[in-house]
């Protein structure tokens, strides 16, 4: 960022600090860490011990302290997702400082009047600091990009409140680092617009939610005294479970349930959302899985199982998945991969539509052609449910000669037919007749005229 002055050494070291705090910071409760700083005065705040979780409740008072009178512009920073991780992980605070993620907003941290920083803000669920601050100041959130605050008129005798949405990395989506790294440009421009509109403000860089949540154990059954480390067991979801009149019928169960409306919009993960089931039935020769989100998305799963004289027993298919959303629908018929015996389970690592292709799409409507579907860690039972918890076993499909043993395989034998037709060629070596004696009279070979 141009234009900023040179840093103390007590901001530095104070900021350095927070990092430290960050990376000491041991709890596993579900947490967001909170950075603040302005460019006119915050209230002093204590640095909060290493592992310390900081309450709604004792954040809800320290904005009553920041923002208890007057007129105040506050920028909030709100990125899909974030934690200490990311900070531990991009910052590059121990290492090069040039390859850092958060080259501005280190800057402009280190060049505040005053900053206050909260390694780890609980998280229940949703962020509450928008709302809070809509509390505190009385206004309603005005949502701004990098662009249209170069063209806003602010008023600094009201409160306001510039809502900046950042996204956060996917994994079908550009490198973490790369999206930090654009994030903080953002940040730097908007920073860069606030100084040259010579507005006071204070700025806020926090997540609607944590981007890595890790379990609470219990440990008040433990023994006190030394042990072995423990691997914790992240909680494992609950597979989606339609029940009919006589018990379950359908299960399934997917790490990420990824969806995209264009070849170029981010991923939408509907495994994290709570679907209602229905419209969903099942038959001894039909199964329908319907799951329709609040978000405006409902994706169906249609199987039929048939008997075949050929393995005389029963098999089940995943014939299409369909996709509707805003009034359009788009459908994706199963290849023959995805099928298995009716009394077992599908299971697939990667389904998807692009890549891999399990799922063919079948749609000819322009506003749906390029819809894009790609399910993680899938598995899918519509038939022969063993009880009503679990999956019987699973059909997997990977086959058993894949990529890597084929590979192996033909260079194998490449190798083989090579060394096979050198020991041929040296077999059929033949030594001459008779051979010419240097001491003897040479052999003459009389010429015909």
């Amino acid at each position: 960022m141009a234009g900023l002055r040179r840093p103390s050494p007590l901001r530095v070291m104070a900021f350095i600090a927070f990092f430290v705090a960050l990376f000491a910071t041991g709890s596993s409760t579900a947490q967001v860490p909170v950075l603040m700083w302005s460019n006119h005065g915050l209230p002093p705040q204590a640095s909060p011990a290493a592992g310390h979780i900081t309450s709604n409740d004792q954040f809800a008072a320290y904005l009553d302290s920041a923002f208890g009178s007057g007129p105040h512009t506050v920028l909030l920073f709100l990125q899909d997702k974030l934690s200490k991780d990311d900070f531990t992980v991009f910052g590059g605070v121990f290492g090069n400082k040039d390859d850092s993620a958060f080259q501005n907003l280190e800057a402009a941290v280190q060049s505040s009047s005053s900053s206050v920083t909260l390694p780890a803000l609980e998280w229940s669920g949703s962020s509450a600091i928008l709302a809070m601050l809509q509390e505190k100041l009385g206004v309603s959130p005005l949502l701004v990009d990098a662009d249209t605050l170069s063209h806003l008129s602010i008023n600094a005798s009201v409160s306001n409140l510039l809502l900046i949405n950042l996204p956060y990395c996917t994994s079908f989506h550009k490198p973490c680092k790369e999206v930090l790294s654009d994030n903080d440009e953002i940040i730097g421009k908007v920073l860069s617009t606030m100084k040259a509109k010579n507005v006071p403000y204070t700025a806020i860089y926090t997540g609607l939610q944590p981007s890595r949540v890790i379990a609470e154990t219990s440990t008040s059954n433990q023994p006190v005294g030394r042990s072995l480390l423990q691997a914790v067991v992240p909680d494992v979801k609950p597979p989606v479970m339609f029940n009919a009149s006589g018990g379950p019928c359908i299960m399934l169960w997917a790490q990420n349930l990824n969806v995209s409306l264009s070849s170029t919009s981010e991923w939408i993960d509907l495994a994290a959302q709570t679907p209602s089931l229905t419209g969903s039935l099942c038959n001894s020769s039909n199964s329908r899985l319907v799951l329709s989100y609040a978000s405006g998305f409902t994706l169906s799963f249609f199987m039929s199982q048939r008997f075949y004289p050929v393995s005389a027993r029963n098999w089940f298919t995943l014939d299409f998945v369909q996709l509707q959303s805003n009034g359009l629908t788009a459908s994706f018929i199963g290849s023959r991969s995805i099928y298995a015996p009716a009394e077992y389970s599908f299971h697939c690592q990667s389904v998807s539509s692009f890549q891999d292709t399990l799922l063919v799409p079948n749609n000819t409507n322009q506003n749906t052609s390029q819809w894009r579907l790609n399910f993680i860690d899938f598995q899918i039972q519509g038939f022969g449910l063993a009880n009503g918890t679990d999956f019987s076993y699973a059909s997997d499909c990977a086959g058993f000669f894949t990529a890597g043993i084929w590979m192996g395989l033909l260079t194998s034998l490449l190798m083989l037919f090579i060394f096979v037709y050198g020991l041929h060629m040296i077999m059929q070596l033949n030594t001459m007749d008779r051979f010419d004696d240097p001491k003897g009279p040479s052999i003459s070979v009389p010429q015909s005229e």
